[in-house]
Order: C-alpha cells, then structure tokens, then sequence
C-alpha cells in the first residue's frame, strides 16, 4: 500500500519516536492528524509541520474514549505511539501507567474497531522479554515480567491479538528497542540514558550510571523505529497481522561503551566537556541486565532490512543537534 493520500491518525505524535514518525509520513504525501494531550509530548516537536496542509493537530486525551472516537473519524490506518514511558516511573505510579497505556491503548483500539478501520500499529516495548536470560530476546520466549510498565505493554499485545481474531483487525506490534534520536528530550526524572549522557558531557555534569555500566542494551535509532511503522502500516502480508516484532539494530553496547562512543563522537564537533564525571550508583529495580534482539522475523515478515547502526544513528543524531 502506497501512504500518498492516506488518512494516517498517529497517536502520541507530539513525542519524540511520534514525531519523527509524522516527518516521514508527511514526507510520503500522507495526510497526518496528531493526537496528544502534550502531557508527556511537546507541541514545540510539531512546528515545524504547522503550516503543512496535510497535518491536523488534535489535542486530545486517549483516556477519553469519546475524544479516541473523534480523533478517529476519517482515518484510514493507525500509529499508536502514545504512552506513558518509563520503568521506574510505573514502579512509582503504577496506576497512571495503567490509566495511559493499558486503559488508553483499549480505548484507541477499540474505537478503530467501531470505525471500521482495520490496520492498527501499534508501539510495544522489549521489557515484555522480562527476566529471561536467553539472549538475543525473540518473540515467544518471555519470562517473569519486571515493571507495571511491562505488564501494560504485554497486555497491549494480548488486546490486540484477541481483536486481530474477534475482529479481522490487522493489528502490528513492535517491541521497541532503546530508541534515542533526535527531539529526545535529555531532561527530567524520567529521562532516556543516551539524551541525558549526551547533555551532560557537552555541559561538564556528573553523570550516574546505575550498576557496574556493563549491561548491555540494543540501542536503536530512531528512523529505524520510525522505518518499522512505515513497513508495518503498509505491508501486505496476511501472517504479519495479530504479530509482534522486534524493532532493534541487533546489536549490543554497554552502557559503559555507549559513553565512550558519545565522547568520542562529541570530541569530533568539539563539543565535549572534560569536566564530566563517571559515578557508578546501585542496580534500578526492574531493570534487566543484557537486551539484544533477534530481529529474523521482522525482516522476514516485514522487509525490516538493513536497519541504521548504532555508530551511524549516534552520529547522525549529533550531526543534527549541532548542523
């Protein structure tokens, strides 16, 4: 399916994976209408498709199932990227973690269900694998779940098999790898590791890497997240549907690497600040130690090929920031 024409409703389009994603769909001629509460999202990562004749701003509470049913008159395929992120902070709120991401992902899917609009993607997450120690993570090998923000992913995906079956919906799920790119933000509590890393070497700040900085992680680039959906929005095989993929270089760094690499990186623009410190803090609860992903399927299912390297993501990433 070609997106030039296509009515595309991208839920959490004000965040950072959401907004990318609205780049390169406005990109590909689609129409595009956002729909955030900018609770976590900010409007500032829209402006600049403001004047776009073919983007639509809603500004809209996916826990409001009234509000999910206007936002999806007229759309023809969904991109739900809203969410509440983050491990601790599910561990510290549970319940709005649930009140977003579980309430609200069945609000925005149903809603598409009384629309009549069968293709439905939708964001999961790699901490559905939980504490499994197998290595890389593929799909159907999970283990004891770590987070209230996991459960909530991991119902996500049960929610949208049962549709997928009940409802002939072409549900598409994708376990997000550590995403960091551009309009990441590097502030706050909550924070991903790579923007604050990055904001705190260019400014002489101490930086605290919880554990011994060797657990690995498969840190993915955005546009490769953002080339998921795309894939996953206009495939056309049957066995992808009712599915969950992962979305990852298939590649693995430590912390203590991904670092160094930023350093690296940042001393080349001239950027970095040898003030910056390494200080090493206790374990985080329900985080796990090693996160690399198999990703045949998703290449096999969906044409996932050739995905952005971390080396290539992180520089271009940092080449945006100071161009």
């Amino acid at each position: 399916m070609n997106l030039k024409d296509i009515n595309v409703l991208v839920t959490g389009g004000a965040g950072f994976i959401g907004s990318n994603l609205v780049e390169a769909l406005l990109n590909l001629e689609a129409n595009v209408t956002v729909f955030d509460n900018l609770e976590t999202g900010k409007i500032a990562n829209l402006q600049e498709f403001e004047e776009n004749e073919r983007f639509t701003f809603i500004n809209g509470d996916i826990r409001d199932f009234d509000a999910c049913v206007n936002a999806v008159k007229g759309i023809d395929v969904i991109s739900h990227q809203a969410a509440l992120g983050s491990v601790p902070r599910s561990i510290e709120f549970p319940h709005n973690t649930h009140a977003v991401n579980a309430t609200g992902f069945l609000n925005m899917l149903h809603a598409a269900k009384e629309a009549g609009i069968k293709r439905f993607v939708y964001a999961s997450s790699s901490s559905v694998y939980g504490d499994i120690n197998i290595s890389p993570k593929v799909v159907g090998t999970e283990g004891n779940l770590l987070s209230p923000y996991a459960v909530t992913k991991q119902l996500n995906e049960q929610y949208a098999k049962v549709y997928a079956r009940l409802h002939g919906m072409e549900t598409v799920g994708l376990r997000y790898f550590n995403v960091f790119g551009p309009k990441q933000d590097p502030h706050g509590v909550y924070a991903a590791a790579i923007p604050k890393f990055i904001d705190k070497l260019m400014n002489g700040e101490e930086i605290i890497i919880n554990g011994d900085g060797e657990q690995t992680r498969d840190f993915t680039y955005v546009l490769n997240a953002v080339k998921a959906n795309i894939l996953s929005l206009t495939t056309d095989n049957q066995s992808a549907f009712g599915g969950v993929y992962n979305v990852a270089c298939g590649e693995y760094y430590s912390l203590n690497k991904v670092i160094n690499e930023i350093q690296q990186n940042l001393k080349s623009f001239g950027k970095f600040n040898n003030n910056s410190t390494i200080v090493h803090g206790p374990e985080r609860p329900g985080d796990v130690r090693d996160s690399l992903a198999d990703i045949t399927n998703t290449k096999a299912d969906l044409g996932y090929v050739n995905p952005i390297s971390f080396n290539a993501g992180m520089s271009d990433y940092l080449k945006s920031m100071f161009s």
